[in-house]
């Protein structure tokens, strides 16, 4: 925390600026990052791990590049001044949450994770859900022969060995090999529509929708269109926070309690 001073002299005011780093690269980490530009008192770092070659910027001071594991964050967060951490980064990046969770508790550090919701209020019977893309992979020929997969552009090396299949794999940039040898890739970024969606499907005569548990309304549209279309889901369950770790839901909760530590430490 540091401590500045309003005016020159015996009668200067003292003004604690919090400074806050956000664990980013997801849409609620610009919101929240929106939400806290220009409060007084209050200094915003979002943290992007570089690995999309043009992300969307936050309104915040910005870093890009991992911080070399929990003793690189620890290093980090002390030669930064941190007074607390909101790790908004993506529901399936368990490492970085760990990393966050472990760094903070050994400084005494104040952790938030925002999690936007999933979506097992949208599941139907034609939903299977499992553990790992690995187990994805050994369930889906016995589902289908025309894959889409919205599961990441680092994850297409599970389904690498099924040479029977043919897939559809949508990303923000190009994926990372190995990938299906019978592949097309769709270069896209959400949100996108249902409409958009159930033509999408149908045009590729995709019997099969492979994703993550993701969450949110930017890419829950192709749940809906292959709802419409009785096209099987197969889903991977989120990986479990830390034991011990606060969550919360929406951009909202997590400025309040940013708000919160801010006027506690006012």
């Amino acid at each position: 925390m540091t401590v500045h001073f309003i005016g020159a002299g015996p009668g200067a005011v003292p003004l604690l600026t919090v400074h806050l780093l956000v664990l980013g690269g997801t849409a609620e980490a610009r919101r929240l990052a929106a939400v806290l530009a220009g409060t007084p008192g209050l200094r915003v770092t979002t943290s992007l791990a570089g690995r999309v070659a043009a992300p969307p910027v936050p309104e915040s001071q910005v870093r890009i590049g991992g911080f070399g594991g929990v003793e690189g964050l620890c290093g980090w967060l002390r030669a930064h001044d941190v007074a607390a951490v909101v790790d908004a980064t993506h529901p399936f990046a368990p490492r970085m949450t760990a990393h966050a969770a472990a760094a903070t508790a050994r400084l005494g550090v104040p952790l938030l994770v925002l999690r936007r919701r999933g979506w097992a209020d949208r599941a139907t019977p034609d939903w299977t859900w499992v553990g790992s893309l690995a187990e994805a992979a050994a369930v889906l020929p016995g589902l289908g022969s025309r894959a889409f997969l919205t599961t990441g552009r680092v994850d297409l090396a599970a389904f690498a060995h099924l040479h029977d299949l043919w897939f559809l794999a949508r990303s923000v940039d190009p994926p990372t090999p190995p990938v299906p040898p019978h592949l097309h890739v769709l270069l896209d970024r959400g949100p996108f529509t249902v409409a958009g969606e159930t033509a999408l499907l149908r045009e590729h005569r995709i019997d099969v929708l492979v994703t993550k548990d993701s969450g949110g309304d930017m890419t829950a549209a192709k749940l809906d269109a292959a709802a419409a279309l009785d096209v099987p889901v197969v889903i991977q369950a989120r990986p479990p926070l830390p034991p011990g770790v606060d969550a919360v839901p929406t951009v909202q909760d997590a400025a309040r309690w940013v708000l919160a530590l801010r006027a506690g430490a006012g």
